[in-house]
């Protein structure tokens, strides 16, 4: 009778402690270059010790983001980067598997800004290695979800003469860069989606928040989502850029996060405007706009355009 009530005891304890363990962090990896690791604004080395720089090499950018609007939210997650300045998904598949390697929950994959350096808008090679990237993980781990992250139309390659996009509206990068991922999904089934951070771009300057043509200036009250050399983002794009891949992944609504929102104040936003970006992210995710209207490709410069990242 004692050694049943002992091992009756035993159970209950067990089964106490099982219950009161805390779940494991989910994990999750972004994969990409500069416009990932936050270049040319004060979030490249925001927060770094939040997140696991793989590469070691001390940055924060857009994962740091995340982690802190988790934080925020309540949600636990381990969050890792694997950046290298001015790369394709190509480059790390050669060059990083060992920091690719591990379980991870989630995937966030960045390709280069023009998808193919040498044919700007074609679609082919990132397919092919988005493809590479999706069987590479599931092997690891066969319930990890890929995200393919649709980045933003560079206003260096549109609004100078003689840049690839030239004389076009600035939507019309995006429209090359979501179609290439729209194929990348048809052909790769295991994808679990797109973050759609250039449809959230566009939806702040069909608002008016955000300014279409950094060329001939930004208009009063409105913000400026390219940083000085026009084709990185500023603070406030990677912001926009990190709330939507926060919403995407989490299912969480951004505009929770609220007008204190500890990483923009950090960043020095005012609380309007961390406000704007929050809508707007969940406007993009949602896949309406508040407004019909598209930004017009503005005046040309002779400024050379640069294709580095």
């Amino acid at each position: 009778m004692i050694v049943r009530t002992l091992r009756s005891l035993i159970a209950a304890v067990a089964a106490l402690l099982i219950a009161a363990a805390p779940a494991a962090a989910a994990r999750i990896l972004f994969v990409g270059n500069s416009f990932t690791f936050g270049a040319g604004s004060a979030v490249r080395f925001f927060h770094p010790e939040l997140v696991h720089d793989l590469n070691r090499e001390g940055q924060g950018g857009v994962p740091a983001l995340f982690k802190m609007f988790a934080e925020q939210a309540g949600l636990d997650w381990d969050v890792s980067l694997e950046t290298a300045s001015g790369q394709d998904l190509a480059f790390h598949l050669a060059n990083k598997r060992a920091e690719l390697s591990g379980i991870w929950d989630v995937v966030v994959l960045q390709d280069y800004s023009t998808l193919d350096r040498a044919k700007p808008g074609d679609p082919s090679a990132h397919i092919r290695d988005a493809g590479r990237m999706v069987a590479l993980f599931k092997a690891a781990n066969p319930g990890a979800k890929i995200y393919l992250e649709t980045t933003w139309p560079r206003a260096d390659l549109t609004y100078p003469a003689g840049s690839h996009w030239h004389g076009k509206p600035i939507r019309a990068m995006l429209d090359d860069l979501a179609r290439a991922n729209a194929l990348a999904l048809l052909a790769n089934r295991e994808i679990s989606g797109t973050a759609p951070v250039g449809e959230a771009w566009l939806h702040a300057m069909d608002q008016s928040v955000a300014d279409a043509n950094p060329y001939d200036g930004v208009a009063f009250g409105k913000i400026d989502l390219w940083t000085w050399d026009h084709y990185h983002a500023s603070a406030y794009g990677y912001y926009l850029s990190a709330l939507v891949i926060f919403g995407r992944v989490t299912g969480t609504d951004p505009r929770t996060l609220g007008e204190h929102e500890r990483a923009a104040e950090e960043l020095g936003f005012s609380g309007l405007t961390t406000v704007a970006l929050q809508r707007i992210a969940a406007e993009a995710l949602n896949g309406r706009s508040e407004t019909g209207t598209r930004p017009t490709a503005g005046k040309a410069s002779t400024e050379k355009p640069r294709i580095a990242g």
